[in-house]
């Protein structure tokens, strides 16, 4: 009768496949380049500084669902039409909960019109 070989099961050793993980997470990590956000120039509005021969200005209030021009609705796409029209700066007001995200998206667009003078009401 032949002798069979007896495996016995060993263990994997954990503690060198620990340092490997952390190995590739500091190589991934070291070696990743992160987009650079560009910075959102913000001018807040202040106190009396509209002189009596400038037009009057603009409220642009931004709520989290909707966007009002002057107390009227208007659709985000629909604005840069509504604001060129005009003279005199836009206050741009937040109205809720408004996510830091669409404030950027819309000044990004605002930002887009020439000519324009934007201040953002705190």
């Amino acid at each position: 009768m032949p002798l069979e070989p007896t495996f016995r099961a060993r263990r994997l050793p954990m503690t060198s496949l620990i340092d490997i993980i952390f190995l590739l997470l500091l190589f991934f990590m070291l070696s990743t380049t992160f987009a650079r956000y560009s910075d959102l120039p913000l001018e807040a509005a202040a106190v009396g500084t509209q002189s009596s021969g400038d037009a009057p200005p603009r409220f642009l209030q931004l709520q989290p669902d909707s966007l009002s021009l002057n107390g009227s609705r208007v659709e985000p796409t629909d604005l840069a039409a509504a604001l060129r029209d005009g003279k005199g700066p836009v206050l741009v007001a937040l109205k809720g909960e408004v996510k830091i995200q669409r404030l950027a998206d819309i000044l990004r667009d605002l930002r887009a019109i020439p000519g324009l003078d934007i201040r953002v009401l705190d």
